[in-house]
């Protein structure tokens, strides 16, 4: 081997061992960023040269800068991601929903109805007492608008969905445009470059946070571009990308994509929770809340016409309520001006109070589902707490199998110090031995020139 090979072989070492040290740095810099992933460099021997017949190593080389990253569990993380994301998003939704119910409450439904049946029946007492007729009325107001607030306020809490479904889509977009434009610098680096390195760790960040948002898929092509897809839809590669909008249609929201064309199929991530609990569960709230009301509407009025005012001459058929509408209750205007139209007796006699005493009888008549009207109610409350708890349930447990796969993450990717200053060391001592190879060299050389 000549001379002039020995100092070659030392200067590629020289320069390998330094880009090893600089890795190694890299990583030491970034031992607090929870989104890098730890870079390993990977040396083997260089092309061996061959001279007169005779192999000739050409020293070491870095075969690549790889980063450790365990595909299996990002895959696992961000299937967790959106199931818990999901399950935690409705677990908030309803619990915006219990607090417009307000039950068990003083002020809630259940106690405004219990009130309004009760008052009949101190009425059936004293038929022609007018602060008893008055008190009625008064309940019946109450009742009305406790029903009118919980409807006003679940219309809100859409509306304020459906505004918050419409800034994550936009916040969705946006990452699926940065996937993209990560994936063509990606593809244009090569794959051996380190930077390429540092902006697989960002894209890998904004998958994680895509996955938060909804249930994606995520391959690789060879050029180590993403292939994302979010619910079944193709969303970006490195060749293009599309973007996504909300879709209302007969009370119910989905996510299409905005030329239209193809409708995601929304499983998980916050986006599910939100159009879910839009779509369905205030709905059903609505809708049984409706029936409630619908149901006493109808049998006081049915049973208010059969009984006879305190006008003279008493006057009969006249309802309690004229209707319900656009989640209120309406007390007849007549009965609120004057509280002698409330119609409780039978007969037309003035101290009857039978029709009073019927209508009081409601609260604990089976005339809805088989079940009173407050047990309806209640069921209702009931479904709403369950399906929480269900959320509540499974979000606690998708978040401990998300953070035990974390866990695992950051013991294969997370950077130890204790690790990379060993790492320091060796290079450090390798890089040593290089240079002490170029003095033996350059020693070598002297003394060749000196017998010259």
């Amino acid at each position: 081997m000549s001379v002039s090979r020995i100092f070659d072989i030392s200067r590629r070492s020289l320069s390998v061992y330094q880009q090893a040290m600089n890795v190694t740095s890299h990583n030491v810099a970034n031992a607090s960023n929870p989104d890098y992933t730890r870079q390993r460099v990977v040396l083997s021997t260089d092309q061996q040269g061959i001279n007169q017949g005779v192999e000739w190593g050409l020293g070491v080389k870095i075969d690549q800068v790889e980063r450790v990253r365990n595909e299996y569990l990002d895959n696992e993380i961000r299937l967790n991601n959106y199931k818990y994301s999901a399950n935690d998003k409705k677990s908030a939704l309803l619990n915006q929903v219990e607090q417009v119910f307000n039950e068990p409450s003083e002020l809630g439904i259940s106690t405004m109805m219990n009130s309004f049946f009760n008052s009949w029946s101190e009425l059936s007492v004293t038929p022609n007492s007018p602060q008893l007729r008055e008190n009625v009325v008064y309940n019946a107001k109450r009742l009305s608008e406790s029903i009118k607030g919980v409807n006003d306020n679940l219309n809100t809490l859409k509306s304020d969905i459906l505004s918050e479904m419409n800034s994550k889509v936009e916040m969705l977009n946006t990452y699926i445009k940065e996937v993209n434009e990560i994936n063509v610098q990606i593809s244009s680096q090569g794959a051996n470059s380190n930077l390429t390195n540092d902006m697989l760790d960002k894209r890998d960040a904004i998958l994680e946070d895509i996955s938060t948002l909804a249930n994606i898929n995520v391959t690789t092509d060879p050029e180590n571009a993403a292939i994302l897809s979010v619910g079944g839809v193709y969303a970006a590669d490195a060749g293009g990308y599309v973007q996504f909008e909300v879709k209302e249609v007969g009370g119910k929201l989905s996510l299409v994509t905005q030329n239209g064309e193809s409708n995601v199929t929304l499983v998980g991530g916050e986006l599910a929770a939100l159009a879910e609990t839009y779509s369905t569960h205030i709905p059903s709230y609505m809708e049984s809340l409706d029936n409630v009301t619908t149901t006493l509407a109808e049998k006081v009025n049915e049973i208010h016409r059969s009984g006879y005012t305190m006008d003279d001459p008493p006057d009969a058929g006249m309802d309690f309520f004229t209707g319900y509408s656009g989640g209120e209750l309406i007390i007849n205007q007549a009965i609120l001006d004057d509280s002698n139209k409330i119609a409780i007796s039978s007969d037309g006699s003035s101290g009857n109070g039978d029709m009073a005493l019927e209508i009081a009888a409601l609260a604990d008549a089976k005339i809805l589902n088989n079940a009173t009207l407050n047990e309806n109610y209640s069921m209702m409350i009931s479904r709403m707490g369950n399906e929480k708890s269900q959320s509540d349930l499974i979000a606690e447990s998708t978040q401990l199998i998300k953070t035990n796969l974390e866990n695992q993450r950051s013991s294969v990717s997370g950077v130890s110090i204790d690790e990379e200053m060993t790492n320091i060391i060796k290079y450090q001592r390798s890089y040593d031995a290089s240079a002490r190879l170029i003095k033996v060299a350059d020693q070598m050389m002297q003394t060749i020139l000196s017998l010259v």
